[in-house]
């Protein structure tokens, strides 16, 4: 009988899930990852709830990083922040296909099998996603002189995220919240980020920005309406260059700068 390890949606809990699945000494046709709340079940399977914790979590890690590389790991760290439902049984399956070869370290050049093959896609497209974040997240501040950043992203990237701002902004206190997975990077001055789940804080303390990043706002879009050429606009430049879907909280649109 096929067995579903069952996990919770995040990079802690697929590793867990995993970690019960090696331990178990189970073949790729004998088992699954499956992500809670999103499960298609299916007739003569064992359904098994995955306990999460984080000595699993970095058994599993220490030994993708070990016998798979730095190369593979990657690719599998990016890939467990994807959207993608089916993101944990590719990465399992991935783990599994490299006891099968002669050099471990190769998996990621084995793109023929399916399940290697989304893991590398998977990875590029969460990489990508957090790239494009890192230039184009904007901070506000409020008048409780907190950094705020709202971002609302297809994958989960606050941990691609967080590293990056806090080597920039290492004496700022700073939030970055990640609206569709309910998830905020939060940053004290001089300590280390740590990430929040689940929390519903009052929207209006967002929104309550302080004078100065008022008067910011207000200069830059009269510096952007200055200095904007009527003839020279090119909206289909704009889009190839700022994609609408980052627009939504980048003070350059919402404060008008652009048509």
């Amino acid at each position: 009988m096929r067995t579903v390890y069952v996990c919770n949606d995040t990079v802690t809990g697929i590793f867990s899930g995993i970690y019960d699945a090696w331990k178990a000494s189970k073949g790729e046709e004998d088992c699954e990852i499956a992500l809670r709340g999103m499960l298609d079940f299916q007739l003569f399977c064992d359904y098994v709830e995955v306990e999460e914790t984080e000595h699993k979590a970095i058994a599993v890690e220490a030994l993708i990083r070990k016998h798979l590389g730095e190369k593979a790991y990657g690719a599998i760290y990016h890939a467990a922040m994807s959207e993608d439902k089916g993101k944990g049984d590719a990465i399992l399956g991935t783990m599994l296909a490299a006891r099968h070869l002669a050099d471990s370290t190769k998996i990621m050049d084995h793109l023929g099998h399916p399940k290697v093959e989304k893991v590398f896609e998977l990875g590029r497209n969460v990489f990508g996603e957090a790239h494009s974040y890192k230039g184009f997240l904007r901070f506000r501040e409020l008048k409780n002189g907190v950094l705020y950043a709202k971002i609302r992203p297809k994958n989960q990237i606050l941990t691609c995220l967080a590293p990056h701002f806090a080597s920039r902004l290492p004496v700022e206190n700073w939030m970055i919240h990640d609206a569709p997975h309910q998830m905020f990077a939060v940053h004290e001055a001089g300590k280390k980020w740590v990430i929040v789940r689940g929390e519903k804080p009052d929207e209006e303390i967002f929104r309550d920005v302080s004078d100065k990043e008022e008067e910011y706002a207000r200069l830059w879009t009269g510096f952007c309406q200055t200095i904007a050429i009527e003839s020279r606009m090119n909206p289909e430049r704009q889009r190839q260059n700022l994609s609408y879907r980052f627009r939504g909280d980048m003070v350059e649109f919402t404060n008008s700068c652009h048509p």
